[in-house]
């Protein structure tokens, strides 16, 4: 289980915060699943989206509040701080900074995350992007 961690530890460090879309092979399976609110993606489709936030987040740093691990499960609780520089789902850059938490849950399988359950608080990051108004405004 703390190999599980460190391997999530080494992941977020390299995938996310280098934003390293080259060692995508590295740390997702082949057959990988995201889950969401949103709804589910394939590993090309993940892909994608974690593009889109490399292009609209350059500066991109993700720190690990809470891990725990249970058999094949490790479940993160993360803080995401950076500025936004580039377009994200249709939204021009604001060059506003953003402070965003999200919980993930991942499935490792052969060293690998095989399944990644993620919610995170869009409509904190929207808010402060300033694309919705603050609650009660």
């Amino acid at each position: 289980m703390d190999m599980n961690k460190d391997f999530l530890d080494a992941f977020t460090e390299d995938y996310w915060n280098k934003q390293n879309m080259a060692a995508f092979e590295k740390y997702f399976t082949s057959d990988f699943i995201y889950h969401s609110a949103e709804g589910d993606m394939n590993a090309e489709q993940y892909k994608g989206l974690s593009q889109a936030y490399f292009t609209a987040f350059p500066d991109l740093n993700i720190t690990t509040d809470y891990l725990v691990a249970e058999g094949d499960k490790v479940v993160k609780v993360w803080t995401a701080n950076s500025t936004h520089k580039g377009e994200l789902m249709g939204i021009p850059a604001t060059g506003k900074r953003i402070v965003v938490k999200g919980i993930e849950m991942f499935r490792i399988q052969d060293g690998k995350i095989a399944e990644l359950w993620a919610s995170m608080d869009n409509l904190g990051m929207l808010q402060q992007l300033g694309v919705i108004p603050p609650m009660g405004q």
